[in-house]
């Protein structure tokens, strides 16, 4: 596999994604509890990243913090 790297906190239309690997065109978005309460915002702003043609995987904070291995399995696969 080449060597990739991810910008922290990259600013794309506007928006602020957590990690972007411009390379791959790829966003990963780690989302807290508040990520709750705004899921319409999130369906938005994933649709309009995926029409820049970025694919975005999302994952909750338990998540990360349970099985972290796991997590970085699946960003590979998209890779």
């Amino acid at each position: 596999m080449q060597e990739v790297y991810f910008r922290r906190q990259q600013v794309i239309q506007g928006f602020i994604v957590d990690f972007y690997c411009h390379r791959a065109g790829l966003v990963v978005e780690v989302d807290g509890d508040v990520h709750d309460l705004q899921k319409e915002e999130d369906e938005r702003r994933e649709k309009i990243l995926s029409e820049l043609g970025l694919r975005v995987v999302r994952f909750g904070n338990d998540e990360v913090m349970r099985d972290v291995s796991a997590v970085v399995g699946r960003i590979k696969a998209c890779l």
